[in-house]
């Protein structure tokens, strides 16, 4: 299997391992031959594109070209041969499009505008390929003058379509990002346009004349031309003010409906019956729609919400609450509520600490709108209860496998019940998904397929997945296979049985291994190949073909790409059938928790400052680890598994994995403060205190209380943070009493007891200095250059974290050397002196940015933001004073708090704007 990225310098892997290809025509000849990935590409085509002539140095174009190909199949090793294969006329590169990743941009960006719904996911996916300009390194006029710019075109539109959507879903970062875009691509006018218009709905038309009057004077400059008629359009708008209104973002989250629904008419009847007449009748404010397992129930109510979305203008919210998920527990009601909040857009601020209140500031927030409100898969009353709205004109609607009668006698909802589909109904669902002719022309399969599906809706979804992948197999041959795996089935219908069926027409047992391990163990409500790989205990190429065979037969889904999810009841068979059949399942579970500690372990690396050692065991045999590029990949990786880490930490503790509990929570500790989500941080850190004393290891767990500690100061729960301080003394090495103390120092300085603050970091540096630690005495040092300011000799202060700065320079620390940036900052703030301040914070900003440190920007932007305020500039103050809320906004709640106390030891006008400003 060879992988071909054009997306910058070029990439080649042939079965995982890179190769290096020499500089020179055969890079061209590859990149060529990838660009048709599958299909031949003719002699003469590859002469003209590779030489630029009909022939090379000299002879044939055939011969030149037989020659190269010779030495690039040498290049790509024993697997030459069989990758690059001759036909008539020329030659073909065996590769699987996907496994180019222009063709695979090309793809996506194809599905994104096919699907509305996935448009968002696509774009992303397809912009997350791109690594610089196209075909970098390579020599060839036609990829240079042809094919390059065709992609970087389509680049630039991806781009200023994903902005759109950021525009519309009233993202808070678009600004700062379409500035960016506009000066590195300072002469295409529909950014300037794009960023003209965000000004002007920021309530920023002076600014956003400006900019017009730059890039009018650039055209003139560059071009010799006018701005486009759109430009102009909006330039004379902002001169007369004739502004059009802004926009009120509102909350989109309904799920992408299913294609090829069919049926359902009395349902949807019965459900626009319950949507406001034109007398003016009010809906009923609640709908249940309860049915048995796999009934269609998600489907339906996803279905009914997309056809009705525009009756509700105030926006749509979403959450699976997960009531009968087999590998996870329901979410709580408090836990939803903040959900729900997040996507309302919340400031921080405005979040009060008790679940209580956050139910009553969401009920609050929906009165007097019209919203839509969709609770997936309740478990009972009590978890739906809190998140009801208070007043009337917002439509809820409820899926449950229980009646919940709770709230029809309590609240007055309204109940469907949702019952297996009528052979006619049943019939209609596979002409939809298979087509009416093919239904049509074998009317008697499709009499026994309906009848052994005996209505239920995810059956037909699976035997209609098994035809559509086998499009020339007869129904009837499908329905004689149905019918010797299932034998006689009744309208009570097992549905363990017809996933037997499926799962037993699987190709081999590769398949079939992956279906029970992945859907069974997998401890998350999404899995990668990575960790698929890891739970079968095979290379990440081998489970690739599997996974794509289980989602084609419709076992598993994989509504992003690489990320493969399952119904919960395909999910608990997937169960029952490895209890039954794998008698390594703990191994798996062990493997797949070691996939999760080693690949966080190495993600933490991108992210983390140097600072103490720790070691990690070698992987278990067997378990991949994913690779990261850069602090974006780690990120991002971060990002997308939280859940799956979460769950994982809790399933080593499960499985009593008491170091990988220690592992994992330690490798989340720099990640979860980063993305503001600090309570997870607690509870991660509190997991690994209880792992470290069941291990009996005081180092474990004096780190492990550290950590806590530093996570309850986040919180604010300084009492607790010092009584974890004081345990990790009692337990600690002398090097890991030197962190302790320097965590110390970081509680003390939270609660504003500098010179106590002080004092810890003078034992930190002291002890690091005993033990030769340089990183240690690098960290304290900027601490003790902090606390020196905030105690009023600036001169020393300074002194201290110049000598910081350089030593965190020398060492490649990077996070300690934006913190003294920072801390720098500070002291010249204190001192009076904005002016030089700024440059010291801009330089924090750069290095916060590049770590996706986003607590550590919005703290930097808010400071930025109060010396425009004490120089006087209002205007600039609020710029970065929005884009600090706006990251805030995705924090945890008490962020906000901490930034403003910040400011208010600076000056407490410009912490009063900050906080007053929304």
């Amino acid at each position: 299997m060879v992988t071909v990225e054009l997306l910058g310098p070029l990439r080649v892997a042939v079965d995982g391992r890179p190769v290096e290809l020499p500089a020179g025509r055969l890079r061209a000849l590859l990149a060529v031959l990838a660009m048709s990935a599958g299909r031949t590409v003719g002699t003469d085509r590859l002469a003209l594109a590779v030489w630029g002539t009909g022939t090379g140095a000299g002879g044939s174009p055939g011969a030149n070209v037989r020659t190269n190909v010779k030495r690039l199949r040498r290049a790509l090793g024993t697997a030459g041969e069989r990758l690059i294969e001759a036909r008539p006329g020329g030659y073909l590169l065996t590769a699987d499009p996907d496994r180019v990743d222009a063709l695979r941009f090309g793809r996506l960006l194809d599905e994104a505008a096919a699907d509305p719904a996935a448009e968002r996911s696509r774009l992303a996916a397809a912009l997350a390929l791109w690594r610089g300009t196209p075909f970098d390194g390579i020599r060839s006029d036609w990829l240079e003058r042809s094919v390059g710019p065709a992609l970087q075109e389509r680049y630039l539109t991806a781009l200023e379509r994903r902005i759109d959507l950021d525009l519309a879903a009233g993202s808070g970062q678009v600004l700062t990002d379409l500035a960016d875009l506009a000066e590195r691509h300072p002469l295409r006018e529909s950014l300037w346009v794009r960023l003209l218009r965000a000004l002007e709905s920021a309530g920023r038309p002076a600014e956003a004349l400006e900019r017009y009057e730059t890039i009018r004077r650039r055209l003139a400059a560059e071009l010799g031309a006018d701005p486009s008629p759109e430009l102009r359009q909006v330039h004379a708008r902002l001169l007369t003010g004739d502004a059009p209104p802004v926009p009120r973002a509102v909350p989109r989250q309904l799920p992408a409906a299913v294609a090829g629904f069919a049926a359902r008419e009395a349902e949807l009847t019965a459900l626009d019956a319950l949507l406001p007449q034109s007398d003016g009748t009010r809906s009923p404010s609640i709908v249940v729609i309860a049915g048995t397992a796999g009934v269609g129930k998600t489907t339906l109510a996803v279905h009914w919400t997309h056809r009705v979305a525009d009756r509700f203008p105030d926006g749509q919210l979403y959450i699976d609450l997960r009531g009968y998920d087999p590998s996870q527990e329901a979410v709580r009601p408090a836990a939803a509520v903040r959900e729900l909040l997040d996507a309302l857009r919340v400031p921080p601020h405005r979040m009060p600490d008790s679940p209580a209140a956050q139910a009553g500031l969401y009920r609050s927030l929906l009165a007097g709108r019209r919203m839509l409100v969709l609770l997936d898969n309740a478990r009972d009353a009590a978890q739906v209860a809190p998140l009801l709205p208070g007043a009337p004109g917002c439509l809820v609607v409820v899926t449950s496998r229980d009646h919940l009668t709770g709230l029809v006698m309590t609240y007055g909802a309204h109940p469907l019940t949702v019952d297996l589909l009528s052979p006619e109904d049943a019939r209609r669902l596979l002409a939809a998904r298979l087509g009416h002719d093919r239904i049509a022309a074998e009317p008697e399969a499709v009499e026994e397929i309906v009848r052994r599906c005996a209505g239920l809706p995810l059956a037909l979804a699976i035997v209609a997945a098994r035809a559509a992948i086998h499009p020339a197999h007869p129904l009837s041959a499908l329905a004689a296979e149905f019918g010797d795996a299932l034998g006689a089935l009744d309208r009570a219908v097992d549905v363990r049985a017809i996933f037997s069926w499926s799962y037993e027409t699987l190709t081999d047992e590769a398949a079939a291994r992956t279906f029970r391990l992945v859907a069974g163990l997998h401890p998350g409500p999404e899995c990668t190949p990575d960790a698929a790989a890891s739970l079968m205990s095979v290379p990440v190429e081998r489970v690739r073909a599997p996974l794509a065979e289980l989602t084609r037969a419709n076992l598993l889904t994989e509504h992003t790409p690489g990320r493969y999810a399952g119904h919960d009841l395909l999910r608990a068979y997937a169960a029952e059938l490895c209890a039954a059949r794998d008698d390594d399942r703990d191994a798996a579970r062990h493997r797949v928790v070691d996939h999760y500690v080693q690949s966080a372990f190495a993600a933490a690396g991108h992210l983390h400052g140097r600072t103490e050692t720790i070691a990690l065991a070698a992987p278990r045999p067997g378990v991949s680890v994913t690779g990261f590029a850069g602090t974006d990949a780690a990120m991002a990786w971060f990002e997308n598994e939280r859940p799956a880490l979460l769950a994982a930490l809790d399933l080593a503790a499960g499985l009593g994995l008491d170091r990988q509990v220690c592992r994992l929570a330690g490798a989340l500790f720099v990640f979860l403060h980063r993305r503001g989500r600090w309570h997870d941080r607690a509870e991660t850190q509190r997991a690994a205190v209880a792992a470290a004393r069941r291990l009996g290891d005081p180092v474990e767990e004096a780190r492990a209380c550290r950590n806590l500690a530093a996570a309850l100061a986040d919180l604010g729960r300084f009492d607790d943070a010092h009584h974890h301080l004081d345990a990790a003394l009692e337990q600690d090495v002398p090097s890991g009493q030197a962190w302790t103390h320097y965590f110390r120092d970081l509680v003390y300085g939270f609660q504003g007891r500098e010179a106590d603050a002080l004092d810890a970091a003078r034992r930190a540096h002291d002890l690091f200095e005993r033990l030769g630690d340089e990183v240690g005495q690098a960290v304290a040092l900027t601490d003790l250059g902090w606390y020196h300011g905030r105690l009023g000799d600036h001169g020393q202060a300074l002194d201290l974290c110049e000598q910081a700065l350089v030593r965190h320079q020398k060492l490649g620390n990077r996070p300690y050397e934006a913190h003294t940036w920072s801390c720098l900052a500070d002291l010249r703030l204190q001192q009076g002196d904005p002016a030089g301040a700024v440059p010291c914070y801009r330089q924090a900003l750069d290095v916060f940015r590049e770590l996706g440190d986003s607590y550590g920007e919005a703290s930097t932007l808010a400071h930025l933001g109060a010396c425009h305020h004490l120089a006087g500039d209002r205007p600039a103050a609020g710029e970065q004073w929005r884009h600090a809320r706006a990251l805030l906004r995705e924090l945890d709640p008490s962020a906000f708090d901490q930034v403003h106390a910040q400011l208010t030891t600076v000056d407490g006008s410009a912490a009063d704007a900050f906080r007053g400003r929304r």
